[in-house]
């Protein structure tokens, strides 16, 4: 049967295959549900098209959120037990499901369907499809696996910059009235929803890439040279498993869940504001900004180049100093420049742009380590579904970071009037928050062995289905 194709025991690698096929699997995968980053694009259209207002469009984006942290904790397992190429196909038939159902949603006026589609079901997508190659990255690459895993999550940082300017060209091509170059001018609902059925059927086309090419290594398979116990000689790292029913057991798991939510909550923080806060940053006495509106629209670009960027470098170089000082490099580095960005960012652009954008490489950076930091800390034989338990701490960052730095904002004055004065209490906010991700991870130890595997009970997924039932 065609179903069959997707079955583990179908993806596991012949003789003389390249490992370095992967990571361009996982970039199908990852560039495509990485356009969750670029909905600003359309947001004014919505708010337009369904009369509503900022919150409730943003409501869509925050909903996938939730949803991406929820189903990859909940189907982490499942993703384990049958395999990224099963995993890749469901994410891409939910992604592109979500799209289309939105597009239904917007072409009758039902706001409850485009939180329905994009939100629950494309955000269903967005979470099985960020941890479906996480596990089959680590056994191609045990030897580095913070390259490994920052090539594949790259991707999703880098998404928004392919599909930032292809929705601005489209909505162009499907509203002939709309010009993205005109201040005020705003695409058609029509248009939005035409948007949404392409975007569906591209990325369901190029997710399906990944599904036909993913494979995971056969039983006993090791890169040349490489010795485990070389590896399990460095501090944290073990050469035992521990399953993802134990690991939530763990203080580990739980520090290594604050350690991400307070670098991420941080990065929001700054993301989230970006475009106003460069402008405001450099208001003059007489309310006008220094920095242009398109002026702003590259700072963001920039940034979300940064953390694309920082996805790769930074995950790479924790392969070389360790997943532990590499975080306290994120946090307490990230505390010098949240300090400096409120107490002299205002003195220079420069400098404004060059801390924003080392602090959203740090961002980038931890989401692209905690993979290969589990894997240290727990071993690679449930790592994707220890992985997809952690992600509900970017859920609940992608929830309190913005209502932090809005919250904190909105007492200071109204939109368009504030100065870089009135962003003076949320950053230095973000600097108390990344202090106590840094303590949590000062405080990390290696996992007690009562709760490893026993290594005669301990099944390889990459040998049957049902490891891990």
């Amino acid at each position: 049967m065609a179903v069959s194709f997707l079955d583990r025991q179908r993806t596991v690698a012949g003789p003389g295959f390249s490992r370095w096929l992967i990571p361009p699997t996982a970039l199908a995968v990852h560039l495509c549900i990485g356009q969750a980053y670029a909905t600003s694009v359309y947001k004014t259209a919505l708010v337009k098209h369904f009369h509503a207002s900022l919150t409730q469009i943003g409501v869509i984006f925050s909903i996938a959120i939730v949803m991406l942290g929820l189903s990859a904790a909940v189907g982490g397992t499942w993703v384990d037990r049958n395999g990224p190429r099963k995993a890749m196909f469901v994410s891409a038939c939910c992604w592109a499901a979500g799209f289309l159902i939105g597009a239904a949603g917007i072409s009758t006026r039902q706001l409850w369907l485009v939180y329905l589609g994009y939100g629950v079901v494309g955000g269903i997508g967005l979470g099985i499809g960020y941890i479906s190659p996480v596990s089959t990255l680590i056994k191609w690459f045990p030897d580095r696996p913070g390259l490994a895993t920052g090539l594949a999550i790259m991707g999703f940082g880098g998404g928004a910059l392919i599909a930032s300017p292809l929705s601005t060209q489209l909505l162009g091509v499907y509203d002939p009235n709309y010009n993205s170059a005109v201040a005020g001018s705003v695409a058609s609902g029509a248009a939005v929803a035409k948007l949404f059925v392409t975007l569906g059927i591209v990325y369901f086309v190029v997710m399906m890439f990944g599904v036909f090419n993913v494979r995971v290594p056969p039983p006993g398979w090791a890169p040349a040279g490489y010795d485990p116990a070389r590896l399990a000689a460095r501090p944290l790292v073990t050469d035992a498993d521990v399953s993802a029913a134990n690991a939530i057991r763990t203080p580990q798991f739980y520090l290594l869940w604050v350690v991400l939510f307070c670098n991420v909550t941080a990065g929001i923080g700054i993301l989230e504001q970006a475009s106003p806060m460069i402008q405001d940053f450099f208001r003059g006495a007489g309310g006008t900004s220094t920095v242009t509106v398109a002026a702003a629209g590259g700072f963001v670009g920039l940034l979300s180049m940064a953390n694309m960027a920082g996805r790769f470098v930074w995950s790479s170089t924790s392969d070389v100093i360790g997943r532990r000082p590499i975080y306290l490099g994120y946090l307490g580095v990230g505390m010098v420049l949240y300090t400096a960005l409120a107490l002299v960012g205002k003195t220079s652009t420069a400098i404004f742009v060059l801390f924003a954008v080392l602090i959203l490489s740090f961002y980038g950076g931890g989401f692209a380590t905690v993979p290969a930091y589990l894997r240290d800390l727990f071993g690679g034989y449930q790592v994707g579904a220890i992985h997809g338990r952690l992600l509900t701490a970017w859920s609940a960052a992608g929830v309190a970071g913005p209502l932090i730095v809005n919250g904190i904002l909105d007492a200071q004055g109204k939109p368009g009037t504030l100065t870089a004065a009135a962003y003076r209490p949320a950053l230095l906010t973000m600097v108390v928050i990344l202090a106590v991700g840094f303590v949590a991870n000062l405080l990390q130890r290696p996992v007690s062995a009562r709760f490893h595997e026993p290594a005669a009970l301990r099944p390889d997924p990459a040998q049957a289905e049902g490891a891990t039932r």
